[in-house]
Order: structure tokens, then sequence, then C-alpha cells
């Protein structure tokens, strides 16, 4: 290594001012951190602070705080601590403080969340397409979980993994409901190329995750991007490696593209659903780009 190569490496000082701090507002998620204290313990002006800090992590300190006292919320509930108790330490001060972050966050309520989803309805319905068999299921907010498999077992096995309490209702092929009319919009979508209407998609993931899964609905049909590319575009150069770890936890096959997203050396790379289902997913979105 040459002499300078490890000082090159460093962060800069702005950086290492702004790690710390994020370290600072991780250990105090519960406390009330205003953007004046955080700046002045970074030693920059509020603008500035808040500028640079959102550049570096890609979230505001506000979200940032958010996204941890979400993190510790979810571990509590998890460990089976009780839900008024846990939103109350984690910082949030009051239930509806929580309740706001519900979309973007959660998914779904705290109450569901800790249950594994009960008293959450959900419904699904399975196809077979070219890809093989596909699961489409959907909350009253959108479609929650898409996945491609061999067996309908395997699929609804993975459902009821990802949903162990919520109460699940199979729909027929034949009845009309909304649900039913994405799943054929879909399957004409990959067999005939029929234009896919504006179907409603329910995120659940942190806030890393949704920020790299709302990316993933703007890369257009035709088109892929690298891992780093994804990080770039989301505010977090470095969090490549984070960022391919969102697209295997993507729950939502297709409609939130993951396929698209490729190696740095234009290799493929992994895929939650198997190498040929991508290769099959995008060569078919690159004959349908030259058409």
């Amino acid at each position: 290594m040459k002499p300078n190569e490890s000082k090159m490496s460093e962060p800069s000082s702005v950086e290492s001012r702004l790690i710390k701090c994020a370290e600072y507002i991780e250990q105090n998620s519960e406390k009330n951190l205003t953007l004046s204290d955080l700046s002045e313990k970074s030693a920059m002006s509020q603008f500035h602070f808040q500028r640079r800090f959102t550049a570096m992590f890609g979230v505001s300190p506000k979200q940032f705080q958010t996204a941890i006292k979400i993190q510790k919320l979810k571990q509590s509930l998890k460990e089976g601590g009780e839900i008024t108790s846990a939103i109350y330490d984690v910082g949030f001060g009051s239930s509806s403080r929580i309740y706001e972050q519900v979309n973007t966050s959660f998914g779904m309520k705290p109450s569901s969340y800790k249950k594994g989803g009960e008293f959450e309805e959900i419904s699904f319905s399975m196809r077979q397409t070219f890809l093989g068999k596909i699961i489409m299921a959907a909350t009253c907010r959108g479609v929650c979980f898409i996945h491609i498999g061999d067996t309908y077992e395997q699929l609804l096995y993975a459902l009821y993994q990802e949903f162990p309490n919520a109460t699940l209702t199979a729909t027929p092929k034949e009845m009309e409901s909304d649900l039913d009319h994405w799943i054929h919009a879909l399957e004409l979508h990959l067999s005939v190329n029929k234009k896919l209407p504006e179907i409603p998609i329910h995120l659940k993931g942190t806030v890393f995750q949704i920020n790299v899964w709302r990316f993933l609905t703007s890369i257009k049909e035709g088109e892929t991007v690298s891992y780093s590319e994804v990080a770039q575009s989301i505010g977090k150069p470095k969090a490549f490696r984070a960022v391919a770890n969102a697209c295997g936890s993507n729950n939502i096959a297709i409609l939130v593209p993951c396929h698209r997203v490729l190696r740095g050396d234009g290799s493929q790379g992994g895929y939650r659903w198997g190498v040929s289902t991508k290769e099959k997913l995008l060569n078919l979105e690159s004959t349908r780009s030259i058409i």
C-alpha cells in the first residue's frame, strides 16, 4: 500500500463529523433531538448540516431518527414487548405518532406486525404464466406480495411465512375483483405485451428498503442499472451491498422490478426467483423495447 492510500480512503472531516452525529442519533434516538442541537454538535450551520447529512445518508436527520425508532420498535415487538409501552420507550411520545409512519415503514399497524399480520385481511390469487406459477396477494392498500415458483404449494407457503396470522382469502379465477383484474393484467402483460394498468402497491419494509424499491419502480422497461447506480440515485453511494440485500428482500416481483438491477460488470447477478427467470424477463423486455 502506498503511504498516502490509507489517508485517501479515510472520510473527510465533514464526513467524519456526520458519521459521529448519526451514531449519536442512533444512541439517543428516544430523545428530542433538535436540528439546532445536532448542527451545533457537528460544528455546522443548520442549513449546511441538513443538506450534507441528507446528501450522505439519503434521508434528513429527522427521518433518520424516525427510522431508528421504528427499527427499535420492531425489534421490541418481535421480542414480545407490549405495544403501548414499546411505542413510548423508543421515544414516539404518543401512539398517534407511530401510526403516522404506518404506510411507509410498517406497511401495517404495529399490532398486526407484532402478530404476524393478525387482523390484516389479505386476498390472494394464483396463475400459471410462461415464467411459471405466480401468486399475487393484496391488502386494501394494494399489492403486497408477488412471488414466482414451481408449485402452488410452495407459493402459498411463502405467503403464509410472510403473513402467518393474517386472514388469507383465495379469490377464484372467475371472481370479479380488483385483485383478479390485476393478476389478469399481469398475465397479459407478460404473454402478449399488453400495457399494465396502474396497479397500487403496498410496500412493507425498512425506510432504506422502501427507498430502494420506490426507485426501482422508476426504471423503465428495457433499461437496466447497477447496484452502485441505485445506491447513488438514493443518495447513499457506498451502500451498494445494502441495495443488493434490499433487492433480494423484495416481495413484489415484476411490479417492483429488481430484475432490472445488474452487477457493476454488466452480468446478471442473482435473483430471488432464479437467474433463469431474471434472464427471461430481461430478454422479454429487451425484445419489446426494440419493437
